[in-house]
């Protein structure tokens, strides 16, 4: 025969050994390490009414070499052996944009040449164009002159100006290019596309011309067929400061 004192105690543990879902409306959040190997992690039930406990797992850095692996898909089941991985917004890099040199920008310099105000020069080994101006000053941009072969000297004057020039390749530059298995149009009109770019101004009746450009890190190099290249930016500046009948001196 069982004692009083011990009935009593069985009787108490009986009344406060109520299940766990009775204990608890809703099953706090558990808090597992970053290692979710251990066998008892992969058994989690669900809670009453059938809702999920919910799993908080500690934040974790990885090496690089982990966080080179396939992620986990959200709420699977990590494969024996392998650790989920965080992963982060994919941040791709920007295309590198090609620069032009800075020394070719624009800016006032002392001019102590010959040539008056309101002159251009042209300076083809320094790739610079000078616009003379008052008081032993001139201002000055980098240009882009003719290749190899193709630079030239001489005195001109502006005989015409246009604003997004349309742009009509000449017979042997057509045919020089296609020798090289490029396939110039016969007609391009002006725009952003268009390698005359936002000015021209043409010089005398030769089909020489200073104009604008769509490739400004050319600026500062032998690059054209005797064209004078300049930024868009530069050329639409230099364009509202000149008007027709300015001489040009290329040296």
């Amino acid at each position: 025969m069982k004692s009083p004192l011990l009935l009593a105690l069985a009787l108490s543990l009986a009344a406060t050994a109520a299940p766990a879902s009775e204990r608890y409306g809703n099953p706090p959040p558990l808090v597992v390490s970053p290692d979710l190997s251990a066998p008892w992690v992969l058994q989690l039930r669900a809670g009453p009414n059938g809702a999920s406990n919910k799993v908080v797992i500690a934040p974790r850095v990885l090496p690089r070499a982990i966080r080179k692996n396939k992620p986990q898909a959200l709420g699977q089941a990590p494969r024996r052996g392998v650790e989920p991985v965080q992963t982060a917004s994919v941040v791709r890099p920007e295309p590198q944009v090609r620069q032009m040199d800075p020394r070719f920008l624009p800016q006032t310099v002392d001019y102590s040449g010959p040539q008056k105000p309101g002159t251009i020069v042209i300076d083809t080994s320094s790739k610079f164009l000078y616009l003379v101006e008052a008081g032993g000053q001139a201002r000055r941009y980098g240009v882009g002159v003719g290749k190899e072969g193709f630079v030239w000297t001489g005195t001109q004057k502006i005989s015409r100006k246009a604003e997004w020039p349309d742009w009509r390749p000449p017979a042997e530059m057509i045919a020089g290019e296609r020798a090289k298995g490029r396939v110039l149009p016969v007609h391009m009109a002006g725009g952003e596309d268009n390698p005359l770019g936002a000015r021209a101004m043409y010089l005398g009746s030769t089909l020489y011309r200073i104009h604008g450009t769509n490739a400004p890190w050319t600026i500062g190099g032998n690059v054209s067929s005797g064209c004078i290249r300049m930024r868009n930016e530069d050329v639409s500046d230099l364009y509202d400061r000149v008007k027709i009948g300015t001489t040009v001196v290329v040296q």
